[in-house]
């Protein structure tokens, strides 16, 4: 008789997966719980939902981005640049979010937030 291995099974639970991209917008009660927040819940769910591994990877890549993004503005500032760089940043820290949380809820799984380096893979 052969013994056969059942595959992990993953839930699907797009409440879950918009919650990860909502997460994000910690950031306005508490600067770091915007990162710390989605990676709890992306390490704590990785395992058991489908699609949290990439869509952590993506949000937590995002916000790593947008910190570096952050720094250049605030070294930019000294030309007047990032007077202009920090606000849309600071917009589209929150659009983004709630845009692509939005579509994680409706099921959409391919999820790319744009001008991320992808520094997790």
């Amino acid at each position: 008789m052969e013994v056969t291995e059942n595959p992990i099974v993953l839930k699907e639970d797009n409440q879950t997966l918009m919650f990860l991209h909502l997460s994000q917008l910690l950031f306005i009660v508490s600067g770091l719980g915007g990162i710390i927040a989605p990676i709890i819940i992306w390490q704590v769910n990785k395992d058991k939902i489908q699609d949290m591994d990439t869509q952590g990877k993506e949000v937590v890549n995002f916000q790593i981005s947008l910190f570096l993004y952050y720094i250049v503005a605030a070294i930019l500032i000294v030309a007047l640049v990032g007077l202009v760089l920090l606000p849309i940043l600071g917009l589209l820290n929150i659009i983004f979010p709630i845009l692509y949380g939005l579509r994680a809820r409706d099921g959409v799984r391919e999820i790319r937030y744009p001008l991320t380096i992808r520094f997790i893979k």
